[in-house]
């Protein structure tokens, strides 16, 4: 995007950001953002450089911290063996940042223990969860937030985003989240939090934010998230041409990247790359077995499967990637066991609940995949993939209206992907708009249409509409475009080539209608049909005979077409003038 600044990584020295990332896990393991820290080290350790010790940033602690040392380094202790609890209480009288911070998060991490183990059943989250413990952390943090002389850190900062946006305090959570980032841009957990709350480019471009190098990776993911894939592959591979191309995250990051872009041939290959760089490397590979189930690659999804379960059995990642095997192989009861598991260790785990609704889906139980898509949609608004579920579950159930709601919301996701648009468009059609849904396929194939049937639809629609020259066209191109595809569908390609037949026919192109006629009968759909109609085709030419030819000529000239038809299954076909559909603006 152009209008965003992306910070030029080259003006930042390589020594300063190493240096930046050993302060960062050195800061966010003392405060025990796990997650951070690990981010930070694994990208350190991809560059090969040495920093002097002498540049390392120092943090000077007050006297306060001193006085609480104590009590602090006991609470991490505590912290580590998950007795939250007993941490903040270890904690509750201490205020200097750091053990503060971990005071409030202690608490915040119990309240969150509590709600999942809690949980009677991972399939139901309909009865509303209580945030008395969040509201207590808010209105403390607001507190300290608004003490001038003592108010919260960049990582208090970033706790109290994370409650605000807990308790829908979207609008609110934002700006606390960017006010964290200019006060502690190596906080690796703020960048995430904030990317998360960035739903559209508006927003991004609203933000005030430092020019720090770590907000180049904070861009590519938002604009990842935003379906710009080719900005945030821009912003990858200039850190991987910076020195960092032995960081598992950003090729991980640009394994996905290809994926969102459809280039499944790449985003495999960078998957094994990746595997090879970091064999024992859970995280991603989710992702990964969700490639390979879209391709059908049974032997590798096992492979992935069993490795995975070999490292660590018990974890989200291996659960999807097990459910993912199991359904590849119609076996849908054992894969919804394993993403059951999977929220049980993780009840916000978004793939296991979308996934979860797609195997019910497949056992018929649209009940149970409505409230799975709907979990899903509680814990991320921005997952297309729950929406889109919605509406076809609605589709199924015979309630139009309802799905096309879903599906458009599906489609403002993602409205780069045909197969957002499509069904918007069979939608639009059952419910007699037929423009809408003439726009929505035309654009589907604007699109580069994945599937290759929003052609065949579309001409369909001009037949209905009674606008013949759109619709012989578009089955041309269709039938042009599904000459080179194996496996296409034979019936709508008969229905093509019978309308065709019938066009020319009406138009007196008796070649063009010729050569369609004996197309139709390579089809058992069409192919008494098609015999009659051949035998019109000659009639109709006979009575036309041109002065001077005798009808014994007519009748040897189709001789002729008739024995080159059957030696070569490729009919010549006159090409015709372009017909662009007017208009076709996509406004559903």
């Amino acid at each position: 995007m152009a209008d965003i600044a992306v910070p030029n990584l080259s003006t930042f020295d390589l020594h300063q950001i190493k240096s930046d990332l050993i302060f960062a896990q050195r800061e966010c393991y003392e405060r025990r953002l796990i997650h951070a820290a690990k981010w930070a080290a694994e990208i350190s350790r991809a560059i090969e450089i040495t920093v002097d010790t002498k540049d390392l940033s120092q943090t000077v602690e007050d006297e306060g911290y001193w006085q609480e040392y104590d009590a602090f380094v006991l609470a991490k202790s505590y912290f580590d063996l998950q007795e939250y609890d007993r941490a903040h209480h270890t904690l509750k009288s201490c205020k200097s940042p750091k053990p503060y911070f971990l005071r409030m998060y202690s608490l915040y991490m119990a309240d969150q223990k509590k709600k999942a183990d809690n949980m009677p059943d991972s399939n139901d989250r309909s009865e509303p969860l209580k945030n008395e413990v969040l509201k207590t952390l808010q209105t403390d943090l607001a507190e300290k937030c608004s003490n001038n002389k003592n108010g919260l850190d960049g990582f208090g900062l970033y706790l109290y985003g994370i409650v605000l946006a807990k308790l829908d305090l979207k609008q609110m959570a934002t700006q606390i989240l960017v006010d964290a980032v200019n006060k502690e841009p190596l906080n690796w957990a703020a960048w995430i939090e904030l990317a998360r709350l960035v739903t559209d480019k508006e927003t991004l471009r609203s933000l005030q934010l430092p020019n720090h190098w770590m907000k180049c990776l904070f861009l590519a993911k938002v604009f990842s998230e935003l379906q710009l894939q080719e900005e945030a592959l821009a912003i990858y591979r200039t850190f991987m041409r910076g020195g960092f191309c032995d960081s598992s995250y950003l090729v991980a990051q640009i394994a996905v990247t290809y994926q969102d872009m459809k280039d499944f041939v790449m985003a495999v290959a960078t998957f094994q790359h990746l595997q090879v760089m970091d064999p024992y490397r859970i995280e991603n590979m989710d992702t990964f077995s969700n490639l390979l189930f879209m391709q059908e690659k049974k032997e590798e999804l096992a492979h992935l499967a069993h490795k995975c379960c070999s490292v660590n059995k018990y974890c989200v990642e291996t659960c999807c990637v097990i459910g993912n095997y199991y359904s590849l192989r119609s076996q849908h009861e054992k894969a919804i066991l394993y993403f059951q598991r999977a929220l049980k260790l993780n009840a916000n785990y978004i793939s296991a609940w979308t996934l979860m609704g797609h195997e019910y889906m497949e056992l018929k139980n649209t009940s149970a995949a409505i409230q799975a898509y709907r979990s899903a949609l509680e814990v991320d608004e921005r997952d297309y993939r729950a929406w889109f579920g919605l509406g076809q579950t609605y589709e199924i159930l015979k309630m139009p209206s309802y799905s096309l709601y879903y599906y458009r919301r599906a489609q403002s996701l993602r409205p780069n992907d045909s197969r957002m648009v499509i069904p918007l468009g069979e939608c639009y059609q059952k419910m007699d708009r037929l423009q809408e849904a003439k726009k929505c396929f035309w654009k589907a194939h604007c699109l580069g249409d994945v599937e290759e049937i929003a052609l065949f639809k579309l001409a369909n629609l001009f037949a209905i509409l009674e606008e013949k020259d759109q619709a012989c066209q578009a089955y041309t191109e269709y039938i042009n475009q599904a000459d080179g595809v194996h496996g296409h569908n034979y019936e709508d390609l008969s229905r093509s080539y019978w309308y065709l037949a019938n066009y020319h026919l009406e138009h007196k192109n008796w070649d063009d209608a010729y050569a369609a006629a004996q197309k139709c009968t390579e089809f058992a759909q069409t192919r008494e049909q098609a015999k009659g109609l051949l035998r019109t085709i000659q009639t109709r030419r006979g009575q036309e005979t041109p002065c001077g030819m005798t009808s014994m000529q007519v009748d040897t000239s189709i001789d002729s077409i008739s024995q080159t038809d059957q030696s070569n299954d490729e009919s010549p076909r006159r090409p015709f003038d372009r017909v662009t559909p007017v208009n076709l603006k996509f406004t559903p």
